[in-house]
Order: structure tokens, then C-alpha cells, then sequence
């Protein structure tokens, strides 16, 4: 981060346009002000790298925890080697047995805290929105919806994000574009900020886009790591016959896989 810029001075700025909560106006003159600003530029430029380093030490952290576990247990295998290999020197036969079940049982606890950790259960049943298609009649008129939906098909979801939010309400329907700014910010991980849109979508009754949202705030709701709540949204869906997710949230349910993480 450049010493020079004190990035306390635009933070709340910062954290309100990463997380779109600036209205219309709001983000268009940050946007406008970012092209000629330069010590905006450098502030931005510097969160957008402190928010990527945290993340980069959230992940590292974990290993480090793992890792700790792992010399922990491997000490206690150790020491509980040497006690068996002392208290039975006078039987050798049993004691060799004893001593290489014990090396097997290290040996196991190592494959099992060192192994790539599995997919997160609720990834392997999310089903992603595929976004509105090239053949949709609304991109004739609205080339950065266009853009948004190439760049969410192309998993660059960040720029989605950003070019989304340029987007008026007078433009797109208001649910429209609450549950794809909710769509985008749960596919990068960010499930707690995506709830929110995805909630008042499903809030409004009279939407195409209501059930659509339900699912999607259920499986948030799961990655927030909130089960009892995940599983009562889930089961809505999956009591809805006119829900596209119904067949999903059947499944998920009869599994019994909320909440064993």
C-alpha cells in the first residue's frame, strides 16, 4: 500500500461501492471521480489488494491451524511409541505388532489432516443461475447487461459486478437487478453480502423472480454457515411444485447433508 495515501480517508467510500450500496447517482460520480482522482485511483487500488490479502491469509491461516494439528497429534504418536517400546521390551514378538499399528494409525491421521480438503458440501449441490442469454430481447437495448451476463458466463465476476451496478432501475426491473448483483456475490464466495438482495427478491411475491431467489438466499444462507435457517428456506422451496429448484431442494433435504461440515 502506498505510504502516501491514507486509505482511512476514503474507506467508507470504498467498502460502500465494493459492496453496492451506493445509490445510481452515488456510484456514477465515484466511478466519474476515479477517472481523474489520482489519489482515489491509488486508495482503490490499494484496497482492492488489502481485500485480496486478507482473503489470501483467511485461506493460509487454516493450513497453518491444520498443520499445527498434524505436529500435535504426530508428538503424541511419538511419545506413545516410546512408553509401549519401553513397557514391553520384554515381550518383542507383541510389541513389534503394537508399535507398527501405531506407525499406521500416524500414518493415517497424517493422510487425513494433509489431504486436499473436499469440495464444501453445499457447493456440490448448488446449482448456478446460467444468467439471461445472448438470445434475450434485452440486450438489444441494454449493451451492459450484455457485457455483465458475458462477463458472469465467463466467471469474471467482480467486473459482472461492476458493470451491473451501472445499470439504472429505469433501464432493468428493480428485482432484476437485486437478485443478480445477489447471483454475482454469492458466486464469488460472498455469501452474508449476497443475502440481503436475494431477500428482498424473494420478499416480493409478485416477481418471476421470487422462488428463483428463495433457493438461491437458502444456499447462501447455508455457506454463511447458518443451517437451521438454510434448511427452513430450502424446505419452502422444496414444498413449491411451481419452483424451478424443487427437485434440488428435495434432494438436498433427503440427504441429510445440512450441516455436517
Amino acid at each position: 500500500m502506498p505510504s502516501s495515501i491514507d486509505l482511512r480517508l476514503y474507506l467508507d467510500d470504498l467498502e460502500r461501492f465494493s459492496d453496492g450500496q451506493m445509490t445510481v447517482a452515488e456510484q456514477e460520480a465515484f466511478e466519474e471521480r476515479l477517472t481523474y482522482d489520482a489519489d482515489l485511483q491509488r486508495a482503490y487500488q490499494a484496497y482492492q489488494q488489502l481485500t485480496a490479502d486478507l482473503r489470501w491469509v483467511a485461506g493460509h491461516e487454516t493450513l497453518r491451524l491444520r498443520l499445527l494439528n498434524l505436529d500435535k497429534t504426530l508428538d503424541e504418536r511419538e511419545a506413545a511409541l516410546v512408553r509401549i517400546k519401553q513397557d514391553t521390551h520384554r515381550r518383542t514378538r507383541w510389541g513389534g505388532i503394537v508399535a507398527a499399528g501405531l506407525v499406521l494409525a500416524a500414518a493415517a491421521v497424517a493422510y487425513l489432516l494433509l489431504r486436499p480438503a473436499p469440495t464444501t458440501t453445499w457447493a456440490r449441490y448448488y446449482v448456478p443461475d446460467p444468467g439471461l442469454t445472448d438470445s434475450t430481447r434485452l440486450f438489444a437495448r441494454r449493451p451492459l447487461l450484455a457485457e455483465a451476463m458475458y462477463q458472469y458466463r465467463h466467471q469474471q465476476y467482480p467486473a459482472a459486478l461492476r458493470v451491473l451496478r451501472r445499470i439504472s432501475t429505469e433501464h432493468l426491473g428493480q428485482d432484476t437487478l437485486l437478485y443478480f448483483n445477489g447471483i454475482f456475490l454469492l458466486r464469488q464466495g460472498q455469501a452474508a453480502q449476497a443475502r440481503p438482495y436475494l431477500q428482498r427478491v424473494s420478499e416480493q411475491s409478485e416477481s418471476n423472480l421470487a422462488g428463483k431467489a428463495l433457493y438461491h438466499l437458502g444456499m447462501a444462507t447455508w455457506q454463511a454457515d447458518q443451517p437451521i435457517e438454510a434448511r427452513k428456506l430450502l424446505t419452502q422451496v422444496a414444498a413449491d411444485s411451481l419452483n424451478p429448484y424443487q427437485e434440488v431442494a428435495q434432494q438436498i433435504l433427503r440427504a441429510k447433508v445440512i450441516g455436517r461440515e
